[in-house]
């Protein structure tokens, strides 16, 4: 495939806007998660309130992104990407300004959702401009916006730690006003924008028994990632960190960790696309499940810190490059209905990334250990897998073509 038919095929500026309202969103959305460490120690929580703070902010994505999806296909992305990221200042102000409770980060957490719903706009004016057969790559490039989580992880401990987590809330406003401007003067609505639906025909879709597969599939390979970008933090330090073994490491060394397995995982999404566009996204979806599924078992003996790291990054990659298959597919079997169901599926996503955390802080503090955790959600893929493998034979007799490139 070359680059030069792949830019003539779509509106490339429009998929630069998708890629950058993601990045700068995802950024925002993962900003409990990546201060967290400077968040719970003021507030001295266990491992179970830990694990919900950081997981509030995905549940809050899941909730949005079905009305975001929604709106993208009765009003345009382009108008409802800017509705979005002009109700993400309140959460920001919120946490610049107060934030000084549990339950007022709780609920700004929640309001920080509504840049986690960015994942349904974002996608949608990607995916409207180009055919079927660049899907993957296309939607592999805006989803690659998840990126953002590094930047949030990366910068994020540094500037706690020298101006206060409640300053940090506030710096975000400043790349979030550059991406709306420039997401203003860049977007273009597709001219296959469809034509806006009745509410109840949105409703209609969960009809589909391969709405609620992907959903469920969805929640695995999205879910672990922002899952795991949200509570690696807490992990890695209470794991490895100087409070927990002599000469463990800082809470911003902690965070470049951070960083690494969650850029492993964002820049693979594009690769994740091109590969199923090229071998068929059943074929690639499977290998990933079975891959992520030994890795979690691996990761489940609490190895040396610099192996769970390793550990980590190959997982990051293979739920990255999974996410990009999972679109790959999503628009062949629901062409017309594309932002709708990709607000459902990012939904399914966010709950997913909500399960994990929780169920990690929770096992951790009912068994002392974060083994039983990691062994709980292996078991839990491996389950996918074989639920995976039996759902594709279906989808090969029914709905997949070989044009579309899903049925190998």
């Amino acid at each position: 495939m070359e680059v030069k038919s792949f830019r003539k095929a779509g509106h490339f500026p429009s998929l630069v806007s998708a890629f950058l309202y993601f990045d700068v969103s995802f950024m925002i959305w993962v900003m409990c998660g990546a201060l967290s460490l400077y968040i719970t120690k003021d507030f001295g929580l266990t491992a179970s309130q830990k694990a919900l703070m950081v997981a509030i902010p995905t549940l809050g994505g899941a909730f949005f992104r079905i009305p975001m999806g929604i709106l993208a296909d009765r009003i345009g992305s382009k108008k409802a990407g800017m509705i979005g990221m002009v109700l993400t200042y309140i959460p920001l102000l919120w946490g610049w300004l107060g934030g000084t409770t549990l339950n007022q980060i709780h609920m700004l957490g929640f309001l920080l959702g509504i840049a986690g719903a960015s994942f349904a706009v974002s996608l949608s004016l990607a995916s409207r401009w180009y055919p079927p057969q660049y899907q993957g790559l296309a939607m592999g490039i805006a989803g690659a916006g998840n990126s953002g989580t590094a930047l949030a992880t990366f910068f994020g401990p540094q500037l706690a730690a020298a101006y206060g987590w409640h300053n940090v809330f506030g710096m975000a406003l400043l790349p979030l006003t550059i991406v709306m401007v420039t997401y203003l003067i860049m977007a273009k609505d597709s001219p296959n924008q469809p034509e806006p639906k009745k509410f109840s025909d949105y409703l209609q879709m969960l009809k589909y028994g391969d709405t609620w597969w992907f959903c469920f599939f969805y929640s695995i390979t999205f879910g672990g990632f922002v899952g795991f970008a949200s509570y690696l933090s807490i992990f890695l330090f209470d794991q490895y960190g100087e409070t927990a073994v002599p000469g463990g490491i800082t809470k911003v060394q902690v965070g470049y960790l951070v960083t690494l397995t969650v850029i492993a995982g964002s820049f693979v999404r594009p690769i994740g696309g091109y590969i199923a566009d090229k071998i068929g996204g059943m074929r690639f979806l499977l290998v990933l499940f079975g891959f992520i599924s030994v890795l979690l078992y691996f990761l489940s003996s609490l190895p040396s810190l610099g192996l769970a790291t390793a550990l980590f990054v190959l997982t990051m990659i293979c739920l990255g490059m999974g996410n990009g298959s999972i679109f790959q597919i999503v628009p062949q079997r629901f062409p017309k209905e594309i932002g709708v169901v990709t607000g459902i599926v990012g939904a399914a996503g966010g709950l997913g990334g909500f399960a994990l955390p929780f169920l990690l802080g929770y096992i951790r503090e009912m068994t002392g250990t974060f083994s039983t955790g990691f062994i709980v959600i292996g078991s839990i893929v491996a389950v996918a897998t074989f639920l995976f493998y039996s759902r594709s034979i279906s989808w090969r007799r029914s709905w997949a073509t070989a044009e579309t490139g899903v049925n190998y």
